[in-house]
């Protein structure tokens, strides 16, 4: 190689001009990569602490609802919606403003925040959730038939107990008792046997001549209908 020809004197001119040469682009280099390192950092600390301030936004809204204080519990809400609008924490707070509306019996003001929840969330979960709730809101509104199209087939496995109960209630509200018992049986065959929904299902089907009554000996009536999720 040529290099091997050249004196040390030469060899040290050599690198002398490649380091004034690349010297500027090695600095960029360099500072680039530290701008990267860093502001990954940055990001994730940044990212764990509106984690962190989201969860304590949420656990006080939760504290707030087991307490009755619906004033409290909206104000939070509503902040988790705007300050967090794409964590899962938002989807939680829209359906706890629809639990609030329906608590105060302002039914048509639900309907939006369920909607959001059922169509935009990420999590399947929830979003069959707000479907189930938006479908018990469409009932006590008076339009089951709405109800009854929102929870058209196919059923999701995992939900298939609420959906037949609900859609069972909205065939009552239209005062069609045999497609009402069919949907509170299919209900019943897919609810855990020994849960509160089982002996809900059993009532509902007992007060429509279905069945002969349960054995209700260890639980009150009055419990039954207050335990409806």
């Amino acid at each position: 190689m040529a290099e091997e020809y050249l004196t040390d004197d030469e060899q040290l001119d050599a690198v002398k001009h490649w380091f004034t040469e690349y010297a500027p682009w090695l600095t960029g280099g360099v500072l680039v990569g530290a701008a990267v390192f860093f502001g990954i950092q940055y990001f994730h600390k940044y990212t764990n602490e509106r984690g962190l301030k989201a969860a304590a936004e949420f656990s006080a809204m939760t504290a707030a609802l087991q307490t009755n204080d619906h004033e409290k519990s909206r104000r939070i809400a509503e902040e988790l919606i705007k300050d967090h609008a794409n964590s899962p924490y938002a989807d939680q707070a829209q359906l706890t403003l629809a639990r609030l509306d329906v608590d105060e019996s302002q039914l048509d003001k639900a309907v939006a925040p369920l909607t959001l929840v059922m169509n935009d969330s990420k999590d399947a979960e929830l979003r069959q959730i707000a479907r189930l709730r938006l479908a018990r809101v469409l009932t006590d509104q008076g339009k089951p038939d709405e109800s009854i199209k929102l929870l058209a087939d196919p059923i999701p496995a995992a939900f298939a107990a609420s959906y037949h109960e609900v859609r069972g209630d909205a065939y009552l509200a239209k005062k069609d008792i045999p497609h009402a018992v069919s949907e509170y049986q299919q209900a019943l065959a897919a609810a855990d046997g020994g849960g509160i929904n089982a002996l809900l299902l059993e009532l509902k089907l007992q007060d429509l001549g279905a069945v002969p009554a349960p054995n209700l000996s260890t639980v009150s009536v009055d419990t039954l209908k207050k335990a409806r999720p």
